[in-house]
């Protein structure tokens, strides 16, 4: 029998590789039925990474945007999963093991079944303690490898980080490559060498489509044995998110897999729903770049779920560093100049530091240094005088073990600042905190929710969850909303209020027959269905003939 591959949309992650936030929950809600009924997918990404944090920042609460999203998947029979940051759990920095204990009993009451829990340091030991505790929780304890490409990162390297997870009590595997660049055959030897022990280990490949290996990686994912692939949906498939779901069944099809169908009506649903939440207010923080693929990726092996932040951070320093060049009478920079020069120095400064998977956080930190080492530069400073603590903290190993060895000068500047090393399980430095968060939260009348979930948020992100409290949150966000508005010359209502779901109109009809002709092998022609002007760049995309 031809072995049946899965698919998993990556509803979440779409949008965070796209941009900063996430639906509202009454978004959520309406486009929930419509992915069930594509009839395609056995697991959603339903929340973790930034999505929680994000929505304390926009003044919602996560809390009820997780149950309520969760709750039609549940039902359906389709599994939910999350992304788990090991030590650093949902948010930036490491978390104290009592919040992360919680956070299991906290996510599965909420309906989340699989977590898919990672270390950029690939650090077994940040890794182990959230598999057990998961488990205990009753959830699928998902172990994931952060690939890249380097002199560290080898095959036999992934291999046996495989070995170490799964003997610490790993359910499944998933192989996260999260920029995008782990080499199609490479992936596929890792794959075959784990299943050739582990037959009944399921395996899920996450790849991003920057650099334009993901394609091929799932194929030879596939053909080593993986069980199932992450894929994404229009507007938010491909450029630097991930590849679209019509593809990657079409491809295995072919290649003799089992694939379930795609109800083409409801995948079109759902295309419209995304867009419209586009159109609402998250488009607003989509950077447009973001929709493009580019193989300057290959090099300084960037993850596609940062470009989004990377892009904001860039805008703001280019105007910096002009001035600081303008200063010295030398040549201003063009935004895509200045972005070479930091891919360049990515690549450059990577294995200096230690060679991390560049991954949330550690992307963050690699790529910040790289920022600051161009602003330096532009004043007329020394490289890597601008480094934070939370990059130090890294570097010293106060959140696990870097896969390769620091730079001579990194420990000299280390030893020069009076720094020490850290070489013992980084969880100890991290004392638990719930005591005195029960306290505060009953000093303030603050209920601690439902399975103790705004206990979880308060302690999770303790100032973002301040500042929804008190609806400064919801105040802030509003006002950026309200100038992104006007610098692009819109008037709408607050995105904060929810929308009733609109009829379909007769253009979405006509695209919809439009769209089962092409897939049909039958391009419409003239007299057969003609679409108005207002939507050709749209469906131009699909390569439709418009008259």
């Amino acid at each position: 029998m031809k072995k049946e591959i899965q698919f998993s949309l990556v509803y979440r992650d779409m949008w965070q590789s796209s941009g900063k936030y996430v639906p509202r929950k009454d978004q959520l809600a309406r486009i929930a039925p419509v992915i069930i009924d594509m009839g395609c997918f056995d697991r959603v990404e339903t929340n973790g990474g930034a999505s929680e944090q994000v929505n304390l920042l926009y003044g919602e609460n996560p809390n009820q945007a997780v149950r309520t999203f969760c709750k039609p998947f549940n039902e359906a029979g389709i599994k939910t999963h999350m992304l788990d940051r090991g030590l650093n759990a949902l948010r930036m920095n490491p978390v104290p093991a009592d919040v992360r204990k919680l956070m299991y009993k906290v996510k599965h009451a909420q309906g989340t079944d699989i977590t898919r829990i990672f270390c950029g340091l690939n650090d077994p030991r940040n890794i182990i303690p959230s598999i057990k505790w998961a488990k205990e929780a009753g959830m699928t304890a998902q172990a994931t490898m952060c690939i890249t490409y380097s002199k560290v990162h080898t095959a036999e390297y992934y291999i046996n980080l495989a070995e170490q997870l799964i003997e610490g009590g790993a359910q499944e595997i998933c192989l996260k490559d999260m920029a995008g660049i782990g080499r199609p055959h490479m992936l596929g030897v890792i794959v075959a060498a784990i299943k050739e022990k582990h037959p009944d280990i399921i395996i899920q490949y996450h790849g991003h489509s920057g650099p334009g290996f993901s394609v091929a990686s799932m194929l030879e994912v596939a053909k080593a044995g993986g069980d199932v692939l992450d894929v994404a949906m229009e507007p938010l498939s491909w450029g630097k998110v991930h590849p679209d779901v019509i593809t990657i069944q079409a491809m295995l099809k072919d290649a003799g897999f089992r694939v379930k169908d795609i109800n083409m009506k409801a995948y079109m649903e759902a295309r419209s729903l995304t867009q419209s939440f586009i159109d609402d207010f998250l488009g607003y923080w989509i950077d447009p770049k973001n929709a493009l693929m580019t193989s300057l990726l290959v090099g300084c092996g960037l993850p596609g779920g940062m470009m989004g932040s990377l892009m904001a951070d860039l805008k703001g320093m280019h105007a910096a560093i002009n001035a600081n060049l303008k200063k010295k009478g030398e040549k201003e920079l063009s935004e895509d100049e200045l972005l070479v020069q930091l891919f360049d120095e990515v690549q450059r400064i990577w294995p200096m530091l230690g060679t991390p998977c560049l991954v949330t956080p550690f992307s963050q930190y690699v790529k910040n240094a790289a920022l600051m080492n161009l602003f330096s530069r532009s004043m007329g400073e020394k490289d890597f005088t601008r480094m934070d603590p939370a990059m130090w903290g890294m570097i010293l190993g106060k959140s696990g073990k870097l896969p390769g060895e620091l730079a001579p000068e990194i420990i000299a500047l280390a030893k020069e600042k009076g720094f020490e090393f850290y070489t013992d399980d980084p969880q100890k430095l991290y004392p638990d905190v719930l005591p005195q968060y029960i306290k505060e939260m009953k000093e303030l009348g603050w209920d601690r929710g439902q399975d103790d979930e705004e206990l979880f948020e308060f302690a999770m992100h303790d100032k973002q969850y301040r500042e929804y409290k008190s609806g400064l949150a919801k105040e802030q966000f509003l006002k950026d909303l309200e100038e992104r508005r006007a610098k692009a010359g819109v008037v709408a209502a607050p995105a904060a209020k929810s929308q009733e779901p609109k009829a379909q109109s007769q253009e979405d009809d006509l695209a919809a027959v439009a769209y089962a002709l092409y897939l049909a092998g039958k391009k419409p022609k003239e007299g057969i269905i003609a679409l108005p002007k207002v939507h050709a760049t749209a469906w131009n995309q699909k390569h439709y003939i418009l008259k």
